[in-house]
């Protein structure tokens, strides 16, 4: 892990600068998304945490306190959402550090974390992080926009399309 390393909660100047960075990237992540988190944030739904290298913000991750997802919601499931690294900072550690955070902070809530991910190759990375952190499938199948999916049923494969898994925290 990089020395220089720095996670802090979202404040109220994040938004913008975050909407900014994905943008340069080309990926759309608009800053009422992040204005969402915050709000949330601020009314104990969410927590969230962004990672900087010196003065260059490079990603952030949330927890979900009251998922959304059938079955984390019914067992009082905490749900790690939405950890982004910005590419040109991966394999530093980074992801790593901010997984280490958030699963620090369900862990006093919960002896579970849940988390979703997707099959498109822009998850490629985040499916080897999981597994080698012990993230295991929630056996409940895949889900398609939080509805679960029928054998033979087609979607598209996108963003919406996901596994969730489940990482015991503590004994």
């Amino acid at each position: 892990m990089t020395d220089d390393l720095r996670l802090r909660s979202m404040n109220d100047v994040d938004p913008q600068a975050l909407a900014e960075e994905f943008s340069r990237i080309g990926w759309i992540k608009p800053v009422t998304l992040f204005e969402r988190y915050l709000a949330e944030q601020a009314a104990g739904t969410r927590s969230c945490w962004l990672a900087h290298l010196g003065a260059a913000l490079t990603g952030y991750v949330t927890v979900n306190w009251k998922s959304t997802y059938a079955f984390f919601a019914e067992e009082n499931i905490p749900e790690i959402q939405d950890l982004n690294v910005l590419p040109h900072f991966r394999r530093r550690g980074i992801g790593t550090a901010l997984l280490d955070q958030a699963e620090a902070h369900v862990a006093v809530r919960s002896n579970v974390a849940g988390l979703g991910v997707g099959h498109h190759s822009g998850y490629n990375d985040a499916h080897r992080l999981y597994a080698k952190r012990g993230y295991i499938p929630d056996g409940r199948g895949l889900t398609y926009k939080d509805r679960y999916l029928r054998e033979g049923e087609q979607v598209s494969l996108d963003d919406d399309l996901l596994l969730h898994m489940l990482k015991r925290l503590r004994l």
